[in-house]
């Protein structure tokens, strides 16, 4: 078989622009209540909540809090004062500065005993669902001068790179499977740098059946430069498409709503907040969920590009499946999951060891990252040791593992890193298992 190497440099190239599905068009600010989506008791409520835990605000304050327009605002506080749950303390900058009164404290209270949700007026699930779909990763382009390029930093065959090119144009789930230190992780990541320059919209929540979903999350979600415009939806947040990575802390509880029973309203699940980008399953197998359980659970996501989250009581909501899902393990594929679960995984990609040539350019690559000098026939007494002392096959992680016990060695000796026989045998000493 025709085994594909790699290695991390130790700088990536920048983002790889990539055109998407759509343009990122200014989502227009909602000029009225009906506008929102969202009743108007429960942006009521929200503002009571904002008024009432901040103590007292302008209208302009509180306009900025739950990101929409003043006149919106305007409106809800012009009800809030005659129901007598605010009051005005003044003016600032030509609005009115509010505080809540007895009653406003006491219900706001009440709010805040039901859900402590006072950020940001959420979306509707409809108009979620339909921005979703607008922006969804799997009609983005994909040509092979991309992949190339994306993948530019890692010693790959070439025939490895169509593979994964082919994949990614698919929009479809990735299976990448082969022993540890081929660099699964590490392509999987890269594979993000295809569209890393696209920027879609991600919402700060989303209302369904009047429970709030917190979706945005500032360390998965990487706001860019919002446009020009004053009349944006505030509620929308410009990010770049996503990635979101899981490894062995995934439980099957972490795929549906998380409901908080101290703050009392949702956060979006790990695929929820990949939407429209990529979620990688890492070290796949290893998980705290059985991968049949996991697969059991997403058979029809991954058929059918459509998720069900279940809210309270049983109620459960239809949400878009849209992201490049990639599952990597150093297990066999067969020994995890039965073939029909194979097949809803058409794109399934070996990495294992390596050929010597691709070390001696993985050793190359890593060292000119470094102070260390390249020296080949070192490297080459090096792959007979490993090969024929250890009996040990080529990984692509050797080259950059071995590079760094070299260094750490000259560190801790107060000296000047050498690429020779002597530290690489005691590099070899210190990094291999002996058998």
């Amino acid at each position: 078989m025709d085994s594909p190497a790699l290695v991390s440099t130790i700088t990536r190239p920048g983002a790889l622009a990539t055109p998407g599905a759509v343009a990122i068009e200014v989502i227009p600010a909602p000029r009225t209540i009906e506008d929102t989506g969202i009743r108007r008791k429960v942006l009521e409520d929200l503002c009571l909540k904002i008024l009432h835990l901040s103590g007292e605000l302008t209208l302009r304050d509180i306009a900025e809090r739950m990101r929409v327009p003043l006149r919106i605002v305007d409106e809800l506080f012009g009800r809030l004062r005659k129901e007598g749950l605010c009051q005005v303390t003044g003016m600032a900058a030509g609005v009115h500065r509010i505080v809540t009164t007895s009653e406003g404290k006491a219900r706001a209270a009440e709010l805040l005993a039901t859900t402590q949700y006072a950020g940001a007026v959420p979306v509707a699930l409809e108009d979620y669902v339909d921005r979703v779909k607008a922006q969804t990763v799997r009609n983005l382009h994909v040509d092979a001068t991309a992949v190339q390029r994306a993948f530019s930093h890692l010693v790959l065959r070439e025939t490895t790179v169509t593979q994964l090119g082919t994949a990614l144009a698919s929009g479809r789930a990735i299976f990448l499977y082969g022993p540890p230190g081929t660099g699964k992780t590490t392509i999987a990541e890269c594979m993000w740098q295809l569209f890393a320059s696209d920027t879609i919209w991600v919402p700060y929540a989303v209302e369904a059946d009047g429970q709030i979903i917190e979706v945005f999350d500032p360390g998965v979600h990487r706001p860019v430069a919002q446009p020009d415009a004053h009349d944006q939806d505030g509620r929308w947040v410009r990010c770049q498409r996503p990635r979101v990575m899981v490894g062995g802390e995934l439980t099957v509880d972490m795929l549906d709503l998380q409901y908080n029973p101290a703050s009392k309203y949702y956060t979006a699940p790990v695929q929820m907040k990949a939407s429209n980008g990529i979620l990688i399953i890492d070290d796949f197998g290893r998980q705290r969920v059985r991968p049949d359980e996991l697969l059991n659970r997403w058979v029809v996501p991954l058929d059918r590009s459509i998720d069900f989250l279940t809210l309270a009581g049983g109620r459960k909501i239809e949400i878009p499946f849209d992201m490049l899902v990639v599952f990597a393990t150093n297990l066999d594929p067969s020994s995890l999951v039965d073939d029909a679960f194979l097949r809803r995984i058409q794109s399934k990609i070996q990495l294992d060891s390596i050929t010597r040539d691709d070390f001696h350019e993985i050793f190359r690559r890593v060292c000119a990252g470094t102070q260390l000098e390249y020296q080949h026939a070192p490297v080459e007494r090096l792959l007979d040791v490993i090969t024929t002392d250890l009996g040990e096959a080529l990984r692509p992680c050797h080259p950059r593992d071995i590079v760094q016990q070299v260094l750490w060695t000259a560190r801790y000796r107060q000296q000047e890193p050498r690429l020779d026989d002597e530290s690489l045998a005691l590099a070899c000493r210190t990094y291999f298992v002996a058998r």
